[in-house]
């Protein structure tokens, strides 16, 4: 039978059952085996262990959860000397950490972006006697590198992240009043929050860009009314929809400053033409104020005044080469009452009235000498042949037409070949078409028909004084021939007994 062991005897096999030599830090406790271990009762172990002073922080995290320990398994954190054996000698690590494979994302500090890199006793030092005493705030070890001298104050993560101290995590849109549009997302911190001041900055466009006012305030303080962040120069402000005066045409081009000269644009102007441009009105006042019946906002000297549709008549011709003060004397530009060419070009009718005041019924508006068209042959004239293509002013030597004689030598008589021995009715013989095609029919037209050497000779010939006494002249051959009869009258003068019209030299007796 086994009786009760006492307390002195258990202490002394106690040490003569110890493995080993224990760690140095443990070394006071060496033959105080009761300070660690209790007779006979292993399970009593984890709870001395963690009972110490020493590990009272390590019996913290696993009750909360939190760091190394806290996070292992129930059954492995219960178990101490699982991981850490003691007994094998003064210098012995049982702590046996391993660097290589030990998961720092198992602490409460996890390893991200350029912390993965560095060697753990960067950041746990001598300074530190446990690993879990390391800090974990960003400004422990970084205060040293801290650019800002402490005004930022000690949050870094509140910009920065463990990738690079330059990638910056803040989000200005969403961490501020303030979001960074436009050109704002590319300037750097200091252009605005001068001396690293970042509490009460202007949000107001002008407490940065006062110096940069190319209006020197006459405009107001309030820039966003015109401009965006993306350029200056590309204005936001909108004067179709946020005026009464859309900007059409040129006035697209036209400098603020041009229309808007005294100040705030506050100030309403006039919407009128006039009330711009009075001083470049070519017509000095005399067409009205109503600039834009006739002009449009894309050129002065591109008219839209449609004269055809809105005067009902229409300038073609030389009328479209016109200034509008030619025609139209008066301001009210409705002295025209009548659309007749009369009403403005009586002073120059060549004709004076005679030709009554219809000239569009020979003229037309290419110019007065272009392109006459009158139907010459309702008169008592008919341009026939060669009259057709003659220029009018070949007969009518004046503008007084109504005077002019229609009878051939009125016009023919220096072109007269017969110097007047054939009478003025040159149409006895003549044609329009040309003067030698001329059509007198001696055979039909008188009683003494051209027959043999008759047909052959001139006009002249036989009819050596006027026309008139050619009518009456002898229809004989004795008539003409007495100074070539041979006979000396010695046979009469019936020549054409003997002789025929052919020749004189082979008689034939009838």
């Amino acid at each position: 039978m086994f009786t009760a062991i006492s307390p002195a005897i258990a202490g002394k096999l106690d040490l003569i059952l110890m493995p080993g030599p224990v760690i140095e830090g443990h070394a006071e406790f060496e033959e105080k085996c009761e300070s660690c271990h209790e007779t006979l009762k292993k399970a009593d172990q984890v709870e001395r262990c963690l009972s110490c002073h020493d590990h009272e922080d390590i019996a913290k995290d696993i009750e909360t959860g939190k760091g190394f320990h806290g996070r292992l398994d129930p059954d492995q954190a219960k178990n101490c000397k699982r991981c850490h054996t003691e007994h094998k000698g003064r210098e012995k690590d049982i702590i046996n950490l391993d660097s290589e494979s030990f998961d720092h994302n198992q602490t409460d500090f996890e390893l991200r972006g350029s912390h993965k890199a560095l060697a753990c006793q960067l950041c746990h030092t001598q300074e530190y006697k446990k690993y879990s005493q390391a800090p974990s705030l960003c400004f422990d070890c970084h205060e040293s590198d801290d650019t800002h001298q402490g005004k930022l104050g000690e949050e870094c993560d509140t910009c920065h992240n463990e990738e690079s101290w330059r990638k910056q995590t803040f989000d200005h849109d969403l961490d501020t009043e303030y979001p960074l549009t436009g050109k704002h997302r590319d300037l750097d911190c200091k252009l605005c929050h001068a001396d690293e001041h970042y509490k009460n900055t202007p949000k107001e466009c002008i407490g940065c860009h006062l110096i940069n006012d190319a209006h020197n305030g006459r405009y107001g303080r309030v820039c966003a009314k015109c401009h965006g962040t993306d350029e200056w120069k590309e204005l936001v402000f909108n004067h179709r929809t946020d005026t009464e005066f859309p900007l059409l045409g040129r006035h697209k081009d036209v400098p603020c400053d041009t229309c808007h000269k005294k100040g705030p644009f506050e100030k309403k102007l006039g919407k009128a033409c006039f009330s711009c441009h009075e001083k470049d009105d070519v017509h000095k006042g005399r067409n009205g104020e109503k600039c834009k019946d006739c002009h449009t906002v894309d050129s002065w000297t591109k008219v839209k005044f449609d004269h055809g549709n809105d005067a009902n008549f229409p300038l073609e011709g030389k009328h479209k080469d016109l200034v509008c003060s030619a025609c139209h004397r008066s301001v009210a530009m409705d002295d025209l009452e009548e659309a007749e060419c009369i009403t403005c070009h009586r002073a120059i009718d060549v004709h004076k009235n005679e030709l009554g005041e219809d000239c569009g019924y020979c003229h037309n508006e290419q110019g007065w000498n272009v392109k006459l068209f009158f139907e010459h042959d309702i008169t008592r004239f008919p341009l026939i042949g060669i009259h057709s293509v003659t220029a009018c002013e070949s007969c009518h030597l004046n503008a007084e037409f109504q005077q002019t004689e229609s009878a051939c030598l009125s016009c023919h008589e220096d072109d007269e070949p017969h110097e007047g021995r054939m009478g003025e009715k040159c149409g006895e013989c003549h044609n329009p078409n040309a003067w030698l095609l001329w059509t007198f029919d001696h055979d039909n037209q008188t009683d003494f028909p051209l027959e043999g050497k008759h047909s052959e000779i001139y006009c002249e010939q036989c009819h050596r004084t006027d026309l008139t006494v050619h009518k009456q002249s002898a229809n004989h051959c004795y008539g003409c021939h007495r100074g070539d009869d041979i006979h000396r009258g010695g046979f009469g003068r019936h020549c054409d007994r003997c002789h025929s019209t052919e020749t004189f030299e082979d008689p034939v007796i009838r």
